[in-house]
């Protein structure tokens, strides 16, 4: 289900309709009466996700608004094989205030695609894009010479890239890319985000992606915390490609 919905969310720059042939594997993917229910909605073409978190009734979202599927909450028999099996290992998880009721949606067990982000859940090029984001605002030339080779041949737009590198204002991006960059910066600098930009992120990028994307986030930050502590050089032969900013 994962899988599917990851390749229907990365076709979607702006509101054009998704491709018909993308929409039938998430709809493949679903519990047979959540299938069901999403084939009878109106303007499946703008489908951004369909959500399934236990406890909570499942939900469609588009655009500019949500629709309950179903009235009964969902349950662990509407998991994938991959969600029943993380679920299970979480035999003592609570639901409640604290970092479990946020990291639930990544658990550690599950593999964020790290270092390539070939098999990442959120994709290949948001990961790349995200490694990216965190190591400008903490200055770690290590990380960045390796990933921006890495993020060109993951699809990520130079023009893009120079936007991060150079400090720009992301005027002129597309929004997902602007509010993700936003979303980061917005942690780094301020150490909090906006409502706003939160719920712009949710809507981009779905609950699950918006966590595993801060976890990428996290992941390269504790590494990179640790090269700028020790000053690790550049092995030789690797271009160094973040330029100091003007403080």
């Amino acid at each position: 289900m994962a899988d599917a919905m990851q390749e229907l969310r990365r076709s979607r720059n702006g509101l054009a309709a998704a491709d018909p042939a993308e929409l039938e594997l998430l709809f493949q993917a679903l519990p047979p009466h959540i299938n069901r229910a999403v084939k009878r909605l109106d303007h499946q073409g703008l489908l951004l996700e369909v959500v399934l978190d236990l406890g909570r009734e499942p939900e469609a979202r588009f655009p500019d608004h949500e629709v309950i599927l179903d009235e009964t909450p969902v349950t662990a028999e509407d998991l994938d094989e991959e969600g029943r099996r993380l679920l299970a290992a979480r035999t003592s998880f609570t639901p409640g205030p604290g970092p479990t009721h946020i990291t639930i949606y990544s658990p550690r067990e599950r593999d964020l695609g790290i270092p390539s982000g070939d098999k990442s859940p959120v994709g290949p090029r948001d990961f790349q894009l995200a490694v990216l984001i965190t190591a400008r605002e903490i200055d770690q030339q290590y990380e960045w010479s390796a990933h921006e080779p890495a993020g060109l041949r993951q699809g990520l737009e130079q023009s893009v890239i120079d936007v991060l590198k150079y400090d720009r204002d992301v005027a002129g991006l597309s929004d997902k890319d602007a509010t993700l960059i936003r979303f980061g910066r917005a942690l780094f600098r301020e150490h909090q985000v906006s409502s706003e930009v939160w719920q712009k992120m949710v809507n981009h990028f779905g609950r699950q992606h918006t966590v595993q994307l801060m976890t990428i986030m996290g992941d390269y930050f504790r590494v990179g915390f640790m090269l700028n502590a020790v000053d690790q050089h550049l092995p030789p032969g690797r271009k160094a490609l973040l330029p100091p900013l003007k403080k």
